[in-house]
């Protein structure tokens, strides 16, 4: 039993069915956002492992020179105990970077999985480093901290280079690293409480002018990694763009060079056989040769002309004749125009023409061409013997005209391929039904002119509904 699921209850939600389409375009466009965010949030933290392994010897000296003057001028036992705390965060680090080296990629979870371990593993670094600093300070007294400060300043100069990848990691040792390079200079003053001409108020005021300076240079890294992420983003759409119009224009060559193969070979072919005159004694023969090229003469028109129209829609081209028509009409020409090419089929056409005028404005060759597209598909995909129904019926302030057959119906999970452009539910080069695939991608364009839709709805294997509706324009009879 065919599904009807126009009927007056269904179509009284249409607003629901247009807020439903919403929400999957907005659905659609977030998980788009969703695979770009994943896609930039892994070459993030590709880029902070690749570029933290790279620099790994170059850590080992700075560590191993700051841990031999500490020893050497401080004390032996505090630098073995620093050093060894840092080799330790060390070895963290390396170990969660060689991991996500292996990293085969994956979702957005799993990326952002990988970004908080390596926070994790930032917070371990960055601590043993401000301890070092802070405990040899410390042990400094009152003075001028040159050593921890430079110390600090090089590992948040390090961090504005190296760490802007990741913004939360650039921003977690800043703080960090502003922290403990304040702290020093303050907590002497605290302690002193010097006049102003103090040398260690101009320490502080060095160390803000520093901090400023290594702030300044996180930022200017930062938006240059980030302009070329955006550069990548953009790159990497321009490719997707093109690869869809390369799979575009290969859809395009293989529909158009195998619907013009068909006809063009039985033209010449009958055409061949005429000009031969092997048909000359049978006028019945020849004229049946005749008819089979005419029809495949019209095949091609009508391939021109949807292509033609097609390129008109797209360029913005598309000019329509607007006026009041009666549907009603229109439809029983339509009809009238089908009746052979139903007969053909074995199918007949029922229309009962609704007992009020259904008068809308519109295109009437425009609305001819969709009927007529909705007519053939509904007799090509009937069984033999069935009939197809025609019916218009008024919702509110909208106007449906419902094309319902008992055929083999559309697959779940059809609709871009029912609406797109070259493209049918059926592609394989054995298809029963030839076609470009266009036909119902400019039914829909012409009914969105006329600020209307197309919609079906169809259940595999008993039958397919389509439906037009658009505004009603009321008239009395």
């Amino acid at each position: 039993m065919t599904s009807a699921p126009y009927s007056a209850a269904t179509a009284s939600t249409r607003g629901s069915r247009l807020t439903t389409a919403m929400r999957v375009r907005r659905y659609l466009r977030a998980a788009l956002r969703l695979e770009t965010s994943a896609t930039r949030l892994e070459k993030q933290v590709r880029d902070y492992v690749n570029g933290s392994l790279e620099l790994f010897w170059k850590r080992q000296t700075i560590y191993a020179a700051a841990a031999m003057l500490c020893g050497f001028y401080y004390d032996l036992q505090v630098a073995v105990l620093c050093y060894l705390f840092i080799q330790f965060t060390e070895f963290c680090d390396t170990w969660l970077s060689l991991r996500i080296v292996k990293w085969k990629g994956g979702g957005l979870r799993e990326a952002r999985r990988y970004r908080d371990l390596l926070l994790l593993s930032a917070v371990q670094s960055t601590t043993a480093i401000v301890l070092w600093a802070g405990i040899v300070a410390h042990m400094e007294g009152i003075s001028s901290h040159f050593m921890p400060l430079f110390f600090l300043f090089a590992a948040g100069l390090f961090a504005a280079v190296n760490n802007h990848q990741i913004p939360q990691i650039l921003l977690l040792r800043l703080i960090m690293y502003t922290g403990v390079f304040l702290y020093i200079p303050i907590a002497d003053l605290l302690h002193v409480r010097p006049p102003i001409q103090s040398f260690l108020w101009l320490q502080l005021f060095t160390v803000v002018f520093v901090l400023f300076f290594v702030i300044e240079c996180s930022v200017i890294f930062l938006r240059l990694y980030r302009r070329g992420l955006d550069q990548l983003d953009e790159l990497r759409l321009e490719r997707d763009r093109v690869q869809a119009a390369y799979e575009v224009k290969s859809q395009f060559v293989s529909v158009v060079s195998h619907e013009l193969r068909t006809p063009l070979t039985s033209i010449n072919g009958a055409l061949g056989l005429l000009r031969t005159g092997a048909y000359d004694a049978d006028p019945a023969k020849a004229r049946n040769i005749l008819e089979i090229a005419h029809k495949n003469s019209i095949r091609l028109s009508a391939l021109i002309n949807d292509l033609l129209d097609l390129q008109k829609i797209e360029s913005g081209q598309m000019s329509y004749n607007f006026e009041e028509i009666d549907l009603s009409d229109t439809i029983d020409e339509c009809i009238g125009s089908m009746e052979t090419f139903a007969q053909a089929y074995g199918i007949t056409i029922d229309f009962k023409p609704p007992e009020r005028s259904a008068i809308v404005v519109g295109d009437r060759d425009r609305l001819h061409q969709v009927l007529d597209n909705l007519m053939s598909n509904a007799i090509k995909f009937s069984r033999r013997g069935e009939k197809v129904h025609v019916r218009v019926r008024r919702d509110a302030d909208r106007i449906l005209v419902e094309v319902e057959d008992r055929g083999i119906g559309i697959p779940p999970d059809s609709r871009d391929k029912v609406f797109g452009k070259f493209t049918q539910v059926d592609s394989s080069d054995r298809r029963s039904h030839g076609g470009t695939g266009l036909g119902l991608c400019i039914a829909q364009e012409i009914m969105a002119a006329h600020g209307g839709s197309v919609d079906y709805s169809s259940t595999l294997g008993e039958g397919t509904t389509f439906v037009i509706d658009f505004p009603l324009k009321d008239r009395t009879k």
